[in-house]
């Protein structure tokens, strides 16, 4: 019997977008001499890139831009991906979420290791994959 996902109050495509930018954001503070080997030999140092600072204060002002619904999720998709939950308690674990809101749910998400493939993770117990939203990222 297939239980039909619930309802969310954040887009799959803003998931996708955080998703995205966490990558980003890892892969520049994890591999920056890589990535600088990477952008346009034609470009003065200091210019065109955007480093990993950029990266994570994009976002924490997009995570900090949702309502409170969306951030409640978004934690919620987090930890489902980090398996503390499944679809079948979903109403739980995102209750749990609501508990512990405050206005640290930016700082804390960027914080956590893995958020990016927790997230992926978390869309796939929705049926959903990255790559249904590439083109609109």
């Amino acid at each position: 019997m297939t239980t039909t996902p619930p309802n969310l109050s954040i887009s799959p495509e803003k998931v996708a977008f955080v998703v995205t930018k966490v990558h980003q954001y890892e892969m520049e503070a994890a591999e920056p001499e890589l990535l600088a080997d990477l952008t346009d030999d034609d470009s003065a140092p200091g210019t065109g890139g955007r480093g990993a600072t950029t990266d994570r204060s994009e976002l924490v002002s997009f995570i900090r831009g949702l309502n409170v619904d969306e951030q409640i999720d978004l934690v919620a998709l987090m930890w489902l991906g980090r398996g503390d939950g499944s679809l079948e308690n979903w109403d739980e674990l995102r209750a749990q979420a609501a508990q512990a809101h405050n206005n640290r749910t930016a700082t804390y998400l960027i914080e956590t290791p893995m958020l990016g493939d927790y997230l992926e993770e978390a869309l796939s117990e929705f049926g959903l994959s990255l790559e249904d939203f590439e083109e609109s990222l």
